[in-house]
């Protein structure tokens, strides 16, 4: 199954300075990765993602020590958000405001360390499995309501559902609708809710209150798949089509009173949530005012001074500069006001399989990068952790696999390069790597082509004009040996990281396969592994793959998992690390006495 590219996902290290953003082909993903709750720490996540029981699922959410309800948080960001329709959904700072007030049937719960659960958010649990994962069940909770008053019914979710077939919804996922109608042209096979017709793979009962979807090909993670935002729910009877984007309906905590586009955007409370049907949410704050225009420098040094409304005001989505980082790490107090954690993701190095043939060349590239000098330039440890494996530490079985020794020898290892080198009968090799132009990228290109000529390569750099990058990297008859790429998932399983990069069907222009591996054993282990219903024996099957891709094809090198710190106001609370969009969790802040 091919697999919808997403909008790119602002995910720069602090030293990068916004210059690229990370593909991928969704809005996020999870797991155990830094950051938790901690202040300006480089905490590991004390857990993995599971999936969560009924009882997990009930509400109300746990109480925050020494939260308080009350006072306005003011977030910062530089952009307004491009779309508030559940379903055209599908970057993370919308994603990140939606946690406001849309729900879908699952969502996470995120532990005071970072670590999630998949709940059921509307749904009374995470969803009952039958036939191998083609057949999904989902009962919903009491006492649901929209923000006029209105119940929320199975009707509205499969509306949610159904819409995302629609023309004016192309911006959101399409995993889902793939699934149901077994095609990734779905649009082909069912154009939407709007002329009074249903999916008859989709399911009520109005008075069980259950909607089940029974799918074309088995899908034993669509309930992770569910917790995206592009299958929020929509009211039937409030669904203005296009409009919707404008003034979307709640049925979280808060819901949109006011919005300025560019400039600001103010949330209130929606009187009729209740806290008991939501086991995921806090909402202490009495309003929300995000700002509309700040970038990241201006927004550090306004939270630096601390003055006036500004104490109340968090940096929502971009953050610290690297002009900044040092001043505000070195500093005590400053540094008791930041949160921090690893980005969704792996930013890595694609080595064209069709070009680089001999696998030991491959190796040898892998041994020779040198990950030290690279992160240095991005910042030093407070940028980033080294990635050594394809899997992320968002995902379910991450195994933390080191094939290559590179934790050891983060500096790049030429003699094992050149011994690679030459029992491949390559010294002298040429490799030309390609990167997107920018003040980060054009530092790195310089220790990268010193590695490579210490190892034995003979470099010829390749500088891209970073707006058509990925259009020229995207291409399978491109000129490039070895490219800068970056991949964040849409849901925490090796699924969403490995068919989209190493799936030999994914091989296209504009795809994502930029290594353009075609592998039978890779391809078949794809599909297998796809089908596992049991989550733990699937990630463990997914880091199996992981380590024996990268020792017996070695398709990409990878780099860092990036992190990205933040800085909030004196006053306020309960600031921590989204681990799915990579923001602060909005509503777990709090406005300090």
């Amino acid at each position: 199954m091919s697999l919808s590219r997403r909008n790119f996902v602002i995910a720069t290290s602090v030293a990068a300075g916004g210059s690229m953003l990370l593909s991928a082909c969704s809005s996020g993903s999870t797991a155990k990765k830094g950051g938790g709750a901690g202040h300006g720490g480089a905490d590991k996540y004390t857990g993995s993602v599971v999936v969560g029981t009924k009882a997990d699922s009930t509400g109300p959410a746990a109480e925050i020590p020494g939260a308080k309800k009350g006072g306005t948080i003011r977030g910062l960001a530089p952009d307004d958000f491009s779309h508030l329709d559940p379903q055209r959904v599908y970057f993370s700072w919308n994603s990140a405001v939606g946690d406001l007030y849309v729900r879908g049937l699952t969502g996470y719960k995120i532990a005071s360390d970072g670590s999630m659960k998949l709940v059921g958010d509307l749904a009374t649990d995470a969803g009952t499995m039958a036939d191998g994962g083609k057949t999904w069940t989902f009962t919903l909770k009491d006492g649901l309501k929209w923000e006029d008053g209105k119940e929320l019914t199975v009707e509205d979710v499969r509306h949610g559902i159904e819409r995302g077939f629609a023309s004016f919804t192309t911006d959101g996922a399409g995993y889902v609708q793939s699934a149901l109608v077994g095609t990734s042209a779905f649009r082909s096979k069912y154009k939407g809710p709007y002329g009074g017709k249903h999916l008859d793979s989709v399911i009520t009962d109005a008075k069980a209150k259950t909607i089940t979807l029974k799918l074309a090909e088995a899908r034993p993670d669509l309930n992770f798949t569910l917790a995206m935002t592009s299958y929020g729910a929509v009211p039937v009877k409030g669904d203005t089509k296009e409009k919707y984007d404008k003034d979307p309906m709640s049925c979280g905590p808060y819901r949109i009173k006011a919005h300025s586009v560019d400039k600001s955007m103010t949330l209130v409370r929606n009187p009729h949530w209740d806290p008991n049907t939501d086991s995921i949410r806090n909402a202490y704050p009495d309003s929300f005012v995000y700002e509309f225009g700040p970038e990241s420098l201006q927004a550090a040094d306004r939270l630096i001074a601390d003055d006036g409304d500004d104490q109340f005001a968090i940096m929502a989505y971009s953050g610290v500069p690297a002009e900044r980082i040092q001043k505000v790490l070195t500093d005590p107090e400053l540094k008791k006001r930041t949160f921090n954690g690893l980005l969704t993701g792996i930013y890595y190095y694609a080595i064209n399989t069709k070009r680089i043939t001999d696998v030991k060349v491959r190796q040898a590239l892998i041994h020779a990068w040198p990950l030290e000098q690279i992160r240095k330039i991005y910042g030093g440890p407070s940028a980033g952790d080294y990635a050594t494996s394809i899997l992320s530490p968002d995902i379910v079985g991450y195994a933390k696999d080191d094939v290559y020794g590179k934790l050891k020898k983060p500096q790049g290892d030429p003699e094992a390069a050149k011994k690679l080198l030459k029992e491949a009968g390559k010294e002298g090799q040429k490799v030309v790597y390609a990167f997107p132009i920018g003040n980060t990228y054009n530092k790195t290109k310089v220790v990268i082509e010193n590695a490579l000529k210490a190892a034995g390569f003979d470099p010829v750099i390749k500088p891209l004009d970073s707006t058509s990058y990925y259009d020229q990297v995207q291409q399978i008859d491109n000129q490039f040996d070895v490219m800068w790429f970056g991949w964040s998932p849409d849901w925490p399983t090796g699924y969403t990281l490995m068919q989209p990069l190493f799936d030999g069907e994914t091989i296209a222009d504009k795809a994502n396969n930029v290594s353009q591996l075609n592998v039978g054993w890779v391809n078949e282990a794809i599909k297998k592994n796809v089908t596992i219903a049991d989550p733990i024996e699937a990630g463990k099957a997914w880091a199996a793959l992981d380590k024996r891709i990268m020792t017996e094809e070695a398709p990409i090198i990878p780099e860092t998992f990036q992190r990205r710190f933040y800085l909030h106001g004196e006053k306020v609370g309960g600031a921590m690390f989204h681990p799915l969009w990579s923001s602060a969790v909005f509503y777990k802040l709090f406005v300090k006495a």
